[in-house]
């Protein structure tokens, strides 16, 4: 486990670089990376190459023992280039090319500006394949960032078309599987379908979910052209590239086929501000919401069942978010040690230096503006001599995550609150509630390890899909399912089979209806003797040998209801008000082994972690009691990391005799405390 720092040399006089070499190497620092926006800086004119600088620095850091980590600049095709070539620049929506003046504004269909690409890079590859500090490359810089996945220029208008005479049998083909009949929007071939540019009303949904499809797969390509490259030059070098945190447009289960080591920005005060609707606490604005940060951890990690790194963390205030608080005191380490339990084995710090040029001055660093140590620094020196070399996470459950469900549902969201990222984290939230380690995989990952999964709105639903899922659940997997899964095909057109289709004798149950319902008409769920509240959406099931819209009655106690039939679903809830009271919204199937459990609504929290309890329980999965929010724990490798979002002191409970390796059984605001124990037997209560 170790820390580095993102450094930009071609910021500085040359006579500072020993000087901050030697105060990384002070503060424990092991990896630095360099080079992600200097195409201008080496290539200042066209095929005129400087390299001279980067080999100072290289060579600077190396001979301190400081390994570097170099990226492709191709995030920033400098003017030259432009006025070269305008046709390399992206286009917004209606057309309108995106210019110069920032970054990310290439487009990745560009015939013209992929020859570029691959004229840059092997040089650059091939200047540092024998150098010994060099141990890996990160491609580009954080795909998509700005929204700049989806471009619609006519290199995009053009490549879409044969990815659409690659993926269909004709264009009579491709007419049926959207289903064009619809308001007169068949095509008479392949050269007749544009890109969904603006238009008087809603796009057709099996357009736009292809298009997304294809966006996502042209950065796909791009990040597999410049990966081929690296290797090619030295096949000792790691291939890395820098995901973002609940980012929607890019595939990134993917792109990390691609990649050997999968990396994401971790920025923890802005993400509450901007990646979701509830308004951001106090505690939050100085620390981050631990369930936010955790579950890109966790879907990182999840991309390659391996471990991974946070190749930008923050270090201080930033500039982005609508308002830049200074992180409270203790919290740059605080996220240190959170990434460590959830598997990462690098923390890269976002950036050494506040720079005082261009557009992230008021970006945070390691150190001043004037070269000195801010208050960051500090608490990277400390957490640098804290973290322990560790084996891999090793996770009890799955959460089932897939961009193409996102891009279909946010295609048709039915309901204005209705948010991907937002009901997946409701259950990944209840999970780690009782400090379970959840492994976030694409559905098509081998589920045949892990205890329990979990799969969200699983919309998109085919027989293979439906198959193995039946396979893991008769094999002794336990299988919670939620609202909206099973209701389309993969051309975005709902099912003529009642939802869940395919999943539906996995189930035991179908939707009879369904509805979206705003805050006034918000359902209120009996489960297992209790009522809870619900939001957003209420499904009203039909077990197997039920009518459709038979009355099922409010489940009392711990009784549960079966339908007639021997395949039908134990009614385990109901909802209790509304049009919809008394039919059943929540159901149990037992197959094989194992079982399906299938979640109608969107539960609150309360509910969300009563499912979650029961589905451990009947998993046997170990599980600690539920933490305050805020507060979470996490195990790996035989240790137990307690870490404190709040401002207020945690106690924390362990056998007596337990060893703690970081603090103590008193954990501070915003501080953590590791100790060895298993999950169990650990408890936090705040004073």
């Amino acid at each position: 486990m170790t820390v580095g720092v993102c450094y930009f040399p071609e910021h500085w006089p040359r006579e500072r670089w020993e000087t901050d070499a030697d105060r990384m190497v002070e503060a424990g620092i092991e990896y630095v990376r360099m080079a992600e926006f200097s195409w201008a800086v080496v290539e200042p004119r066209p095929g005129e190459f400087d390299f001279e600088w980067l080999d100072a620095a290289v060579g600077i850091l190396g001979e301190r023992g400081v390994k570097v980590v170099l990226c492709t600049p191709t995030a920033t095709p400098p003017k030259w280039l432009v006025d070269e070539h305008p046709e390399i620049l992206q286009a917004d929506f209606d057309g309108t090319p995106r210019g110069f003046g920032s970054r990310r504004h290439y487009c990745f269909n560009s015939a013209r500006y992929r020859e570029e690409t691959e004229r840059l890079v092997s040089r650059m590859v091939d200047r540092y394949a024998d150098s010994p500090h060099v141990v890996g490359w990160q491609i580009d810089n954080e795909f998509g960032c700005h929204g700049t996945i989806r471009c619609y220029c006519d290199d995009c208008a053009a490549a879409f078309r044969g990815w659409l005479r690659d993926r269909y049998d004709g264009i009579d083909d491709l007419n049926e599987r959207w289903g064009t009949t619809f308001w007169s929007q068949r095509y008479p071939d392949f050269g007749a379908v544009d890109p969904p540019r603006p238009t008087p009303t809603d796009h057709h949904p099996a357009h736009l979910l292809d298009y997304y499809r294809f966006a996502s797969d042209s950065a796909v390509t791009y990040n597999r052209l410049q990966a081929r490259l690296v290797r090619e030059a030295n096949d000792d070098w790691f291939v890395a590239h820098n995901f973002m945190g609940d980012f929607e447009t890019l595939d990134a289960h993917a792109v990390s086929d691609d990649l050997d080591l999968v990396s994401w920005d971790s920025y923890p005060t802005g993400f509450p501000q901007d990646r979701r609707a509830a308004d951001a606490t106090p505690d939050e604005l100085r620390a981050g919401d631990p369930d936010q940060i955790g579950m890109n951890h966790d879907l990182y990690r999840g991309t390659k069942a391996a471990p991974f790194w946070v190749m930008e963390q923050q270090p201080g205030d930033v500039n982005w978010p609508p308002y830049a608080p200074q992180p409270a005191e203790g919290a740059v380490r605080l996220w240190a040690h959170h990434a460590t339990a959830h598997g990462a084995d690098a923390i890269l710090y976002f950036r050494w230096r506040r720079c005082l040029e261009g557009q992230e001055q008021y970006h945070a660093g390691l150190r001043k503006a004037d070269g000195s140590a801010d208050r960051g620094y500090e608490e990277v020196r400390r957490v640098a001599a804290e973290l322990p070399s560790l084996a891999p996470v090793d996770a009890p459950v799955a959460l089932l995550h897939d961009y193409e469900n996102w891009w279909a549902l946010s295609a048709q969201p039915h309901s204005p609150d209705f948010d991907y990222w937002a009901h997946a984290r409701t259950y990944y939230r209840a999970l780690r509630e009782r400090g379970v380690q959840v492994d976030v995989v694409h559905p098509s990952a081998d589920l045949g390890g892990y205890a329990a999964a979990v799969a969200p709105a699983l919309h998109i639903v085919d027989d293979d899909l439906a198959a193995r899922l039946r396979r893991y659940v008769e094999s002794g997997g336990e299988l919670l399912l939620t609202m909206r899964s099973g209701f389309k095909d993969p051309w975005n057109k709902l099912r003529s089979e009642p939802a869940p289709g395919p999943l539906a004798p996995l189930v035991g149950a179908t939707v009879d209806r369904h509805e979206s319902l705003p805050d006034s008409l918000a359902p209120t769920v009996r489960y297992r003797g209790e009522s809870y509240p619900a939001r957003a959406w209420a499904e009203w099931l039909a077990p197997a040998g039920r009518e459709a819209d038979g009355d099922a009655g409010t489940v009392d106690g711990d009784e549960d209801r079966r339908a007639d039939g021997d395949d039908g679903a134990v009614v385990l809830g109901a909802y209790e008000n509304g049009v919809a009271s008394g039919r059943p919204a929540i159901t149990r199937n037992e197959r094989g082994d194992g079982a399906a459990t299938y979640v109608g609504t969107w539960p609150g929290g309360g509910l969300a972690a009563a499912l979650a309890d029961d589905l451990l329980a009947r998993a046997e999965v170990e599980r600690a009691g539920r933490f305050p929010r805020g507060v979470r724990a996490a195990e790996r490798d035989g240790l137990v990391w307690i870490t404190n979002f709040t401002s207020s002191p945690v106690e924390v409970a362990v056998p007596d005799g337990a060893t703690w390796v970081v603090g103590d059984s008193a954990v501070g605001a915003f501080d953590v405390g590791v100790v060895e124990a298993t999950l169990g037997d650990v408890s936090a209560s705040i004073d």
